[in-house]
Parts: structure tokens; C-alpha cells; sequence
């Protein structure tokens, strides 16, 4: 699985998912400042999902006509520590939660999923 971690994920959380063996790119390290847009293309072009705390995912997902990543995470909690998103987000891998190919909404009691297939 190929992530690409948006920056306002910590970087703690993108050095411990990068231990646990994940190929993890992330725009923090390589190119903070970019507009989402290209973070969207950028994942298109290298198949990769966003894992992100940024809600405005779902309207350039599901209402613009950019290239679609291979899936988006869209975390909605706030993490009590800064290695807090990468225990999620390695919690849900281990768990099996597909997210290729989806948009996955997800906090501590819920984990909301829609096809991004469907939409083009």
C-alpha cells in the first residue's frame, strides 16, 4: 500500500509508519506548500492513497473534474498525540479496511466508506 501523508499529518506518525515497513511519501518532508490540487495529482500519478486531515478532499474528490488518487483517508479526529494518526491508520490496515479505490471517513467510533469508482 502507497501513501502519500498530507502535512498536516505529524511527522512522528510519518517516521513510525515508515518503520513499520509502509512506502510513505510525505508532502511535509518534500513539498509543504502545495495546493491540494496538487497533492490530488501527485497521488494520481504516483498511485497513491492521501491520508489526510483536511475535509476539503471530499469536494475535490466527489465535485471536481481532477485526477482521482487511489483512494483518500480522510481522518476526523483530533490526535491526542503526534503519533497518534499513524497507530490509527496501522490499526486500520491491520483490521483489513479496504481503502483502495475509496473514500474513507474515519474517527475513534466510526469508519464511513464511498466507491470513488462510482463517481466517474
Amino acid at each position: 500500500m502507497r501513501l502519500l501523508i498530507n502535512e498536516n499529518i505529524p511527522l512522528s506518525s510519518v517516521k513510525i509508519l515508515k518503520e513499520k515497513g509502509y512506502d510513505v511519501f510525505s508532502i511535509l518532508e518534500s513539498s509543504p506548500g502545495i495546493t491540494d490540487e496538487d497533492v490530488m495529482c501527485y497521488a494520481h500519478d504516483q498511485n497513491r492513497i492521501i491520508v489526510t486531515f483536511d475535509s476539503d478532499y471530499g469536494e475535490l474528490v466527489f465535485r471536481k473534474n481532477l485526477p482521482l488518487p487511489m483512494g483518500v483517508l480522510y481522518l476526523r479526529f483530533i490526535p491526542q498525540t503526534p503519533e497518534a494518526p499513524a497507530e490509527y491508520i496501522i490499526d486500520l490496515i491491520d483490521k483489513q479496511i479496504e481503502l483502495e479505490g475509496m473514500f474513507t471517513t474515519a474517527d475513534h467510533r466510526h469508519v464511513r466508506q464511498r466507491p470513488m469508482t462510482s463517481i466517474r
